[in-house]
């Protein structure tokens, strides 16, 4: 895991690869749940024997579940050890290129895009790309958006 203490360590690694966390399994379970949180229980994620016919051949994650994994993933890949608050300030940019059947693996690949300035601190932009285990298209890239306020 790779700890960045300071913002110039941080800036210094912009346009830098991070690597990548380890492959989670993503099963019937943890979709069911998100299913029940989010109130989003839609076939094509939790009736597996509807899914089966289904254009998939099987359930699928939700695509926000999905997204939602990336902060604990991206934590298994790097910490911030900077001084001060750090904020999710939002998402760039989403997408979904490929569904993610329940059964597969995903990590997590993170780079870092950018490290700007802002008034009161450093925005930081780092790119997640979800990929699913034996799968040449990933389940997700998305850019997200984090403030760091220093004390």
């Amino acid at each position: 895991m790779r700890v960045f203490t300071t913002f110039e360590e941080l800036e210094a690694a912009a346009g830098e690869e991070l690597g990548a966390s380890e492959w989670i399994t993503i099963d019937q379970r943890r979709v069911n749940l998100f299913a029940d949180a989010t109130g989003d229980h839609q076939w094509i994620h939790v009736d597996v024997e509807r899914a089966k016919a289904g254009p998939f051949g099987g359930t699928i994650a939700h695509g926000y579940m999905t997204l939602a994994l990336i902060p604990w993933l991206g934590s298994h890949v790097f910490k911030l050890a900077t001084p001060g608050a750090k904020l999710n300030y939002g998402i760039n940019k989403v997408r979904f290129p490929t569904p993610l059947l329940v059964g597969s693996r995903i990590r997590d690949r993170l780079t870092i895009l950018s490290v700007t300035d802002i008034p009161k601190g450093k925005q930081l932009t780092v790119q997640h790309t979800i990929e699913i285990e034996d799968h040449e298209r990933p389940a997700c890239v998305a850019e997200t958006v984090v403030l760091l306020l220093p004390n």
